[in-house]
């Protein structure tokens, strides 16, 4: 097992701008991840990233754990702080141990496809998220998850007829928590967007970033973030 800075493995440049991810915030329990809890993404990266870069916005510092995968590019783009990021690709057969050794020190944990989650060692992580207050983000499904968000479909945009350059993942995410959030919410966003970022998907389907046509042209495009729940 090793650790390592995410600034270490940076193109260049300096901490990337938080992007919107507040939009999440429509699908998500009481509009935000409550600190001491886990939150699922349901195996989809930019899902996942996303939730990170909503959980950090008033936390410093963030770790990710058995996430090899993960691109540091994306992971900017998306709105993490590289700068306060730290990496620890192969934590070992002694996982869960390093997990609850680095959310007792980091306010938001990021955790890859580790295996299966036995009850005790779900039971152990609970009872150190609640103790730290930290928030824990795992990739795949994760047993007594507040928040449980999937992509249920995607679409990418931007390439046609066999030609073109991909324009961005236009999505649709079912959000789904305990208790009293268990009804299923949906919405439809892009994710990521042609920044890298989550993105609002308006009314007639195009990207907030297209040109609006001028005065006279027709109705002036409003962004809509199509939440049903």
């Amino acid at each position: 097992m090793s650790a390592r800075p995410v600034a270490s493995v940076r193109a260049g440049g300096g901490a990337g701008e938080p992007g919107p991810s507040s939009l999440l915030g429509s699908l998500l329990p009481g509009g935000r991840i409550r600190p001491g809890t886990v939150a699922s993404a349901g195996g989809d990266m930019p899902l996942l990233l996303a939730l990170a870069a909503e959980a950090s916005t008033d936390a410093v510092g963030w770790a990710a754990v058995g996430l090899p995968q993960m691109g540091a590019l994306a992971a900017e783009a998306a709105g993490l702080d590289l700068a306060s990021g730290m990496r620890i690709d192969d934590p070992g057969r002694n996982w869960a141990q390093v997990l609850a050794t680095v959310a007792e020190a980091v306010p938001v944990v990021l955790v890859g496809p580790l295996g299966p989650v036995p009850d005790r060692i779900a039971r152990r992580l609970a009872a150190v998220l609640r103790r730290s207050g930290s928030i824990l983000l795992s990739a795949g499904s994760w047993q007594g998850a507040e928040a449980r968000l999937q992509v249920i479909s995607a679409v990418w945009e931007g390439v046609g007829n066999g030609h073109g350059l991909l324009r961005g993942r236009r999505v649709k995410v079912a959000a789904a928590g305990r208790g009293a959030a268990t009804a299923p919410r949906y919405a439809e966003m892009w994710l990521p967007g042609p920044d890298g970022a989550i993105a609002l998907v308006p009314a007639n389907g195009a990207h907030e970033s297209d040109p609006v046509p001028a005065a006279g042209a027709g109705l002036e495009r409003r962004p809509v973030l199509r939440v049903v729940g």
